[in-house]
């Protein structure tokens, strides 16, 4: 079993990490201030070919595999949450959904301008419908050579920047998930609008909208995969997501555990250095620990994807330990720097109110736990 990142991978490592010391984490705070990303550095990572990560080169894409996104979304989250989470749900959701589901016309419409820094969105949570997805209220009725689309979304990430939005709606009322089917709106076709929500606890600088359709008219082709399998392939697409940000919570946590190392060696307290107390040992030693262990369940769940098996109970795990060591390493960041932590003049607040979202969003913790119990339970002997 190899346990190191072949060279393809460490270069992807690299070119992350120079991009993101170089242009990202000195503006991190700035934008958080603007609460904007700015379109400067979207372009920025298109050229790296970010925007465009597991879109196959045929598309214009770079063609990474899984793994080599984890890679680059961990060093990217590392510098700023909010353009790690803009970028992951660009890439594993609406890409990812496109790439899953897509017809050939689809796919060689809509990804090309995506891979080249056109933002997409994904839209499945309604105010009604969060952890239940499957009660997803948006009506699409068919009418001729056209569907008709009603309802609203909630909490969409990219959802006002967003040109090109894959959007659940509900096609059937005999069956309840299988009733769900995904249909791609574009930005600016009317009925649809778009508002940028207020200010969250944390990634301020990432865009969170709700979304209003009100008789908009789509043309048949712009259904998204089969009628009523929207939902299906939605638990598809949750699962590579939830490995994103299982690699983004790492590269959160991550940040604040190497400040922590420098200012424990630095900084003096009763005549020593912090890190000579052993207190201060054991809460770094824990850091580490917990982190490496996400980084290897996000790695295994990677892995799993790419070679093609079955990942969705190891993308589960990975997002739940990942997250929840993320916040525990956070706030432990914040407690070593004491009043230093708790001040806006380091990042490590706006790193702990960023990896938050990582319990949350995608599935929170609590479906995570229903996930991997019922997987288990199913193979459990009788």
């Amino acid at each position: 079993m190899e346990l190191e990142l072949d060279e393809a991978h460490r270069m992807i490592h690299d070119a992350v990490r120079e991009f993101v010391r170089g242009e990202v984490a000195p503006r991190a705070a700035e934008w958080e201030a603007r609460a904007a990303l700015p379109r400067e550095i979207l372009r920025q990572a298109a050229g790296l070919g970010l925007l465009g990560a597991m879109v196959p080169p045929e598309y214009g894409g770079a063609g990474l595999d899984t793994l080599g996104f984890v890679v680059a979304l961990e060093e990217l989250a590392a510098g700023d949450g909010s353009l790690a989470l803009t970028l992951a749900a660009h890439n594993s959701l609406c890409c990812g959904h496109l790439l899953l589901a897509g017809s050939e016309p689809q796919k060689a419409r809509f990804l090309p301008p995506l891979a080249a820094g056109e933002l997409g969105a994904w839209a499945l949570t309604e105010p009604g419908a969060g952890s239940d997805a499957g009660g997803t209220r948006t009506e699409a009725v068919r009418r001729g050579d056209r569907w008709v689309l009603n309802g609203s979304k909630t909490f969409i990430t990219n959802g006002s920047e967003g040109r090109t939005i894959v959007l659940m709606a509900r096609t059937s009322h005999a069956h309840r998930e299988r009733g769900i089917s995904a249909f791609v709106v574009e930005q600016g076709t009317p009925g649809l609008s778009a508002r940028r929500m207020g200010e969250k606890l944390g990634m301020q600088a990432s865009d969170t909208a709700e979304l209003h359709l009100e008789d908009v008219e789509l043309p048949a082709e712009q259904l998204l995969g089969r009628e009523g399998e929207g939902f299906i392939d939605t638990l598809r697409v949750l699962d590579g997501g939830r490995v994103g940000i299982g690699a983004l919570a790492i590269g959160l946590a991550r940040a604040g555990l190497e400040r922590s190392l420098r200012y424990c060696q630095e900084r003096r307290q009763f005549g020593r250095m912090l890190a000579e107390f052993q207190a201060t040992q054991f809460a770094l030693a824990d850091m580490a620990t917990r982190l490496d262990a996400a980084r290897l369940l996000v790695y295994r769940a990677a892995w799993l994807k790419d070679t093609g098996r079955r990942f969705t109970r190891e993308a589960s795990m990975a997002k739940l330990w990942a997250s929840e060591a993320a916040m525990w390493t956070a706030w432990k960041a914040v407690q070593l720097h004491g009043g230093y932590g708790y001040s806006r003049e380091l990042p490590l607040e706006r790193h702990l109110r960023d990896v938050k979202l990582c319990e949350i969003g995608e599935g929170t913790s609590e479906i995570q736990r229903l996930v991997i119990a019922r997987s288990l339970l199913e193979e459990a002997p009788a």
